[in-house]
């Protein structure tokens, strides 16, 4: 089911792009994001947030903490943010309970929420193509979810797009709209992938310089985030 699933997401993605350089495939990608309504992009981005983080996020979200994939990342990006602006050393913190972040980083807002969401949905999708491209497990593991979300075929679409377009370093550093969002769009990319692997290091550092984040504060939160194992 999971492989026919994904032959219908990638066959939408192969018509949605047929023809289309990197540039148009790009825009495609974009104009078909922004085709989406602001909630309808959030409930898309808080229902994938989860499925892209990596494995031990990924049993956080659904297990002991109890938190969604937004909640996580923010919580995680707060007490770096915090920690770092407070000038404690950097450290892999047993992070039991991680503090609920403030308004500027989780908006109590629900569209602000929503947009927020989908921001960092697709700051992830980059992250997982930092090798180069999604792999077939990568593609399984959002096929797999795209239907528990009741998407339509737009939706479906739109994420096939996100996921076949190029890399685009501007793109992404572009997403975040204040230091704190630049603080979450790198701790999302961080949690969605292996930070070890040699193209995804290379692409977490070109991706800290673009947003210009202090390198102290890239250590507390790649210290954070080794603290999920």
């Amino acid at each position: 089911m999971v492989k026919s699933f994904l032959e219908t997401l990638l066959d939408g993605a192969k018509k949605l792009t047929e023809g289309q350089g990197a540039a148009e495939l790009a825009d495609k990608a974009k104009d078909t994001w922004n085709s989406q309504s602001t909630l309808t992009k959030g409930a898309i981005a808080g229902g994938l947030l989860g499925v892209l983080l990596s494995g031990s996020a990924r049993r956080l979200v659904g297990a002991g903490v109890k938190v969604g994939g937004a909640a996580l990342i923010g919580g995680l990006a707060y007490k770096a943010y915090e920690d770092w602006k407070s000038g404690k050393v950097a450290g892999a913190d047993d992070l039991v309970a991680l503090p609920e972040p403030s308004d500027s980083f989780l908006p109590t807002d629900q569209r602000a929420a929503d947009d927020l969401a989908q921001r960092l949905l697709q700051a992830m999708i980059a992250a997982t193509k930092a090798d180069g491209h999604v792999t077939a497990a990568e593609r399984a593991r959002i096929a797999e979810h795209l239907p528990k979300l009741g998407l339509g075929e737009a939706a479906q679409s739109m994420i096939a797009a996100e996921l076949d377009a190029p890399l685009d370093f501007n793109r992404i550093a572009a997403l975040a709209t204040s230091e704190e969002e630049a603080v979450e769009v790198y701790a999302a990319s961080l949690l969605a992938v292996d930070p070890e692997s040699a193209a995804e290091k290379s692409y977490l550092a070109m991706l800290a310089a673009r947003l210009k984040l202090d390198p102290g504060l890239v250590s507390h939160l790649h210290a954070k985030a080794a603290s999920l194992a």
